[in-house]
């Protein structure tokens, strides 16, 4: 028998059940001669032989209605899945629709090859959000040209090899320095780069040690890339010795600001001594991602290295902007144009609507909620947390572990992340790789989500813990409640398995298809 979960909610979370329906995919859909819209017959353009068509393109033949009802049912089974969701690591916001509306009415009708002349709204924006971002972290100017965190980072590798050979020294300087905590886009990227990288290991306060940064210190550094605080929850408060010891030795210092979120007004990388930082405005500043649209890897430096910056940059030509090209040792474009301007506009709008206060106030409830998290998930049998010897307050999230339920019980946290979501929480965040934390899970309120939210997530995972005690079968075949049950990944490592196309599906499925025909 299972325990009944508190309802602290106005809602009877054991009848849970997301939307279903048995629904093909569109281009099985359909009847020849079938039409949403009725067009007349458009003249023949003039193509060149090679690029006229031979064949009808094989599209699916649907009304309107057709066309709505499928499309509003995948929808409904999406949207069925969207509960709450304490995604750590990539604080998942709220998106204001008036972002929404702001993009498609300012942006929608402009194309970044337009005159400079016809730009001048869209450069304001991001000159200004520039300097906003500047205010925040106190470094001198920002880009938004990254295509995210791991773009951002990369960006960073590359202005520092182009530094460091403005210099003379980047064949001295080939090492670059993480620790294992920071994220892994950080090592990844500057591997890319071509430099080597060097992992400090954590120490009994739960980051590196500064005689273990001293230890690989020297003329071959070339830069430190971290983030502070780290997925654990820990900031590490040497780390104004940290970058004073790097600049000593010769190289650079960027702040990976992933984890800015309980942080914010707190603390300002540049007054911190680091030369270049990086925010998510798909993460931090309410804009969205994933599925909710593409990301943004805010990237910012201090004086010394905004020539290396990618062109163009957006900059003030008295009361115009204009896009500085003529940028002889820039590192060039990272990403078509200027990065996402939608993204931005978004961001833009939720840091103004913010302001100051409104972003102290949400740094202050982001540490507060997690801090009340961690207490209530440290009686949860079989939960433990990360450093777990560490009895000082953690930041806005902490890394916790059913470790001791797995080797109890058999079920994994994916088996537990999988069962949740029976009762409309969205899937856990686990944890970047390597996994530092065996069975590992990353909650993050944020400033969204509410007590009674908070408290309900709480209580479906202590109700599915419990599950797994008492009726593990019951969580490992989970989920039970959602549009689809387990999806087996054998077929993910074999591509004449799958297909991301119609047109490949058919040609790898060609007996298949021929047969239901």
């Amino acid at each position: 028998m299972t325990a009944p979960i508190p309802n602290r909610l106005a809602r009877n979370p054991e009848n849970f059940h997301a939307p279903r329906w048995s629904e093909p995919v569109v281009t099985e859909m359909g009847c020849p001669g079938r039409r949403g819209v009725v067009f007349e017959d458009a003249p023949m353009p003039d193509l060149p032989g090679k690029a006229a068509r031979k064949a009808k393109p094989e599209l699916p033949e649907l009304t309107e209605h057709d066309a709505l009802r499928h499309y509003l049912h995948l929808s409904q089974m999406t949207l069925g899945m969207m509960g709450v969701s304490l995604f750590g690591t990539c604080t998942m916001k709220y998106n204001p629709r008036i972002g929404e509306r702001a993009a498609m009415e300012h942006l929608a009708h402009i194309h970044p090859l337009q005159h400079p002349d016809t730009l001048q709204g869209v450069m304001e924006v991001y000159a200004n959000f520039s300097d906003f971002l500047c205010e925040v972290s106190g470094m001198d100017q920002f880009v938004f040209q990254a295509g995210g965190g791991a773009d951002a980072a990369y960006t960073h590798a590359c202005v520092t090899r182009a530094y460091h050979a403005s210099r003379g020294e980047l064949e001295q300087r080939d090492q670059i320095i993480t620790t294992i905590q920071t994220h892994p886009c950080s090592p990844a990227t500057a591997n890319t780069a071509g430099f080597e990288v060097i992992t400090l290991s954590l120490e009994e306060n739960g980051y590196p040690s500064i005689e273990q940064l001293k230890s690989v210190l020297g003329p071959r550094t070339a830069a430190l890339m971290v983030n502070n605080p780290d997925d654990m929850g820990i900031y590490n408060p040497d780390i104004k010795e940290w970058v004073r010891l790097v600049h000593e030795a010769g190289g650079l210092c960027f702040y990976d600001h992933a984890n800015f979120n309980g942080v914010m007004t707190r603390l300002r990388a540049r007054e911190l001594g680091f030369d270049a930082c990086m925010y998510m405005l798909h993460k931090t500043f309410g804009a969205p991602k994933g599925g909710g649209g593409p990301a943004v890897g805010a990237y910012g430096c201090a004086e010394h290295l905004v020539p290396f910056l990618p062109s163009p940059l957006v900059v003030r030509d008295g009361d115009a902007f204009k896009l500085d090209d003529d940028r002889p040792q820039s590192i060039g474009r990272i990403r078509e144009f200027w990065g996402n301007a939608p993204q931005v506009l978004k961001a833009y709008a939720w840091a103004r609507a913010m302001g100051a206060d409104g972003l102290r106030e949400a740094a202050d409830i982001s540490v507060l909620a997690n801090n009340y998290m961690d207490k209530r998930l440290g009686e949860v049998k079989g939960v433990s947390r990360s450093n777990p010897d560490i009895t000082a307050p953690r930041m806005e999230m902490t890394r916790h572990s059913v470790e001791q339920v797995t080797k109890d019980t058999g079920c994994t946290i994916v088996d537990i992340s999988n069962r949740m979501t029976d009762f409309g929480i969205d899937a856990l965040w686990l944890s970047h790789e390597p996994w530092l934390v065996a069975e590992p899970f990353t909650p993050e309120a944020g400033e969204l989500w509410s007590r009674e939210d908070i408290d309900y997530w709480i209580d479906v995972l202590e109700h599915v813990v419990h599950e797994a005690y008492e009726t593990p079968e019951v969580v490992k075949t989970a989920p039970h409640n959602a549009p689809i049950a387990q999806i087996k990944g054998d077929d993910m490592a074999d591509p004449e398995r799958w297909a991301t196309t119609w047109r490949a599906y058919v040609r790898k499925n060609a007996a298949k298809v021929k047969a239901a025909e």
